[in-house]
């Protein structure tokens, strides 16, 4: 196939874009490294510091032989991804050229409006594109589960059925996020349920969880292939928080009560729903929502977990609570439904403690580039 990855130095969409060239598709990417740039901002800085574009992809080409294309661009601006558009032809477009963190978002005026119209603008952009140069496209658009938030019935797979005075029908689920930065997903989800309504667009939306991880297959090969591996309290996740924590030798922070349950991903799984969901294109017309997890977890199993396998490393693990600085529930009804996935072949790697062992001991051998004063909370909205 002929795929475009929008935001392809990230975290997923490196990866991504190795993982679908390495199997011979013809790749594109393309990112204006706003991610980078606020990640400096912030002094949130990956642990681990990454080539540019042009270099990972000539060291993937060395290796492997198969090219991926890289265009340096704003996608905010439409004539950019027009262009790469009209260029590449692209057959499936898969999207993550969002700015990603929460607690950026909540962080003030400026981080929540940089997060609001870039969020939209792009996603906007990408929907007309497809509708005006390449209607039989296949967008595939990553979500998040904290879309839904915490209600307290089970989260169904995008949809609910509801029965009121007598009738029936099928609406969106109903959604409510705890950031700004889940709120413009949300809008995305309407935007492209508007679209896919109005023009028969073709649309699936990946409703992802907290990803862990820091290698994959491709990046085995050489660490200059390393994803942008983030430990910090604004855009690390908090497996991968917990992780060099336990590495630095500073204690786990569970945010209050510890009763936060998500469901959470290997970062490899992630690029096997996007390459199933690549593989099973939804006819025009249709928006498929997949909620994308493989397993759930509360906060504090998570900690306790990290804790006992890097104890038994002789890393002297301690646990930590402290005041929680988000306005979230902490304790909740959590129910998410997660078949699509596995329905179409998707084969989860589990949060072992081998694999916490394996994480660990990989990022003991960065201990050195370790910064300690990005991990506590450096952004507070729980008013």
């Amino acid at each position: 196939m002929r795929i475009m990855i929008l935001g392809g130095d990230g975290y997923l969409g490196w990866p991504t874009a190795m993982h679908f060239a390495r199997r011979g598709h013809d790749v594109a990417v393309i990112d204006n490294y706003l991610r980078r740039r606020i990640a400096r901002e912030t002094d949130s800085q990956a642990l681990i510091e990454a080539n540019d574009l042009p270099q990972r992809c000539s060291v993937f080409y060395q290796l492997t032989g198969r090219e991926i294309t890289h265009i340096e661009g704003d996608l905010n601006d439409p004539s950019v991804l027009y262009e790469a558009v009209r260029a590449h032809q692209p057959e499936s477009i898969i999207h993550y050229a969002e700015q990603p963190s929460a607690p950026y978002s909540m962080r003030g005026f400026d981080e929540a409006r940089l997060t609001l119209n870039n969020n939209l603008n792009v996603t906007f952009n990408v929907i007309w594109a497809v509708k005006d140069l390449v209607p039989d496209c296949h967008i595939i658009k990553l979500g998040t589960m904290g879309e839904y938030g915490t209600p307290n019935i089970d989260i169904e797979e995008g949809w609910l059925e509801v029965e009121h005075k007598g009738r029936r029908d099928t609406f969106l689920y109903p959604r409510q996020a705890g950031s700004l930065y889940h709120t413009t997903k949300i809008l995305d989800t309407d935007l492209l349920w508007f679209y896919v309504r109005t023009y028969g667009l073709r649309v699936t939306d990946l409703m992802q969880g907290p990803v862990y991880g820091l290698s994959t297959e491709e990046s085995e090969m050489d660490e200059r292939l390393l994803p942008n591996f983030h430990y910090d309290d604004i855009f690390g996740t908090v497996v991968n928080r917990f992780l060099v924590q336990a590495v630095a030798g500073i204690p786990l922070t569970i945010y209050g009560k510890g009763g936060q349950t998500r469901g959470y991903l290997n970062l490899r799984d992630t690029l096997q729903c996007v390459d199933l969901a690549a593989r099973s294109p939804v006819e025009r017309g249709d928006l498929r929502i997949l909620n994308q997890l493989t397993e759930t977890f509360t906060v504090k199993e998570l900690a306790d977990q990290v804790a006992r396998v890097g104890n038994r490393l002789g890393l002297e693990v301690e646990v930590q609570t402290i005041p929680n600085p988000r306005q979230e529930a902490e304790e909740h009804y959590y129910n998410p439904k997660y078949s699509g996935l596995l329905d179409l072949g998707l084969q989860p790697h589990y949060l072992t403690d081998a694999v916490v062992e394996d994480m660990l001991t990989r990022i003991l051998r960065y201990r050195a580039c370790i910064d300690t004063n990005r991990i506590m909370p450096r952004v507070k909205w729980s008013g």
